[in-house]
């Protein structure tokens, strides 16, 4: 099974642009265009990742589109490995050791597949003692490439660990919604709470 994931430079360059983007849909010129490969090499790519059901396609006015299968077996781990890769999660593990010492940092599900926010829900969750400057610069950077507003909250470990044992509503949703965990065990932050 692992080998049809992570045969080729071109692959890794689909699977980020699919697990990346808010668009479902790409036309294969669209797809070259994104990942700068040779079209017969993407082609082949999505040949390959259609027979082996990672991808679908359909045709809409004489144009095949391509989309990734949510239902595929491992779509939540290859998610997990593009949000720790690539865009904000990638860029917080990078910059890991100038945003001070993190216990946890946590991205919720829903922002990485770009799906709509209640207002009170949060896309990032930072627990330690952050350099608040550095955070910010990073949100900012990735709210004006990805032209939108990224809900997040920042506490320390102490705050955290309150707010866990005072069942606070907040924190409980936060921590109990589907996640990719970027840094830090998530059991170790779920300790603690009975749901």
């Amino acid at each position: 099974m692992l080998e049809e994931l992570f045969v080729s430079r071109v692959r890794v360059k689909i699977l980020q642009l699919f697990l990346s983007s808010g668009e479902e849909l790409f036309h294969v010129r669209e797809i070259v265009r994104r990942v700068s490969e040779e079209i017969n090499a993407v082609r082949r790519e999505l040949s390959r990742m259609e027979k082996y059901g990672m991808m679908s396609s359909e045709w809409r006015a004489n144009r095949r589109l391509y989309r990734f299968r949510k239902d595929y077996i491992y779509y939540r781990e290859l998610l997990g490995l593009v949000a720790k890769s690539t865009g904000l999660g990638g860029t917080i593990i990078k910059s890991k050791g100038k945003l001070g010492r993190i216990k946890y940092a946590m991205l919720a599900t829903r922002y990485l597949k770009t799906q709509s926010l209640e207002t009170d829900d949060v896309d990032l969750l930072v627990v330690g003692q952050i350099v608040l400057p550095e955070l910010q610069a990073i949100i900012a950077d990735e709210q004006t490439r990805r032209e939108a507003e990224i809900n997040y909250s920042f506490m320390d470990e102490a705050e955290f660990q309150f707010r866990v044992k005072r069942r606070d509503p907040f924190i409980l949703r936060v921590i109990t919604q589907p996640k990719i965990m970027l840094l830090g065990d998530e059991d170790d932050l779920i300790s603690g709470v009975v749901i």
